[in-house]
């Protein structure tokens, strides 16, 4: 298992999903909340109703970890704990879809991922 990084991909994309549920569950949160949002990154996919170049550029600004984690620490400098709900429920979403294999998309089109090329 430890030599097939896609497994590690699934697997790291796990751990991200079940941390995110722990710390929002921690944080005494609205799961009304979490349910309504949960899905929402997957709106970037309608950038694919124009063409696959414009759907990929979409859907990876979405999808990427960089966008909750910055949204996470904004949150931890500036003392507002308001936006912590949302950057964990970004977060699990993103681990669910990698956990599930679905990754970042090349501009191919929607089923050439980062994680079918490992």
């Amino acid at each position: 298992m430890f030599t097939k990084p896609r497994w590690l991909l699934h697997l790291e994309g796990a751990a991200i999903l079940f941390l995110s549920i722990i710390l929002y569950a921690q944080g005494h949160f609205r799961w009304w909340l979490y349910a309504v949002l949960f899905l929402a990154p997957d709106l970037f996919m309608l950038g694919y109703l124009a063409n696959a170049r414009a759907g990929a550029a979409t859907y990876n600004v979405a999808h990427t970890l960089a966008a909750p984690v910055a949204l996470l620490a904004i949150g931890l400098i500036l003392s507002a704990p308001q936006v912590f709900p949302y950057g964990l429920i970004w977060l699990s979403h993103i681990g669910f879809d990698h956990m599930l294999g679905y990754g970042l998309k090349y501009p191919t089109q929607f089923k050439d991922t980062h994680l079918q090329h490992v």
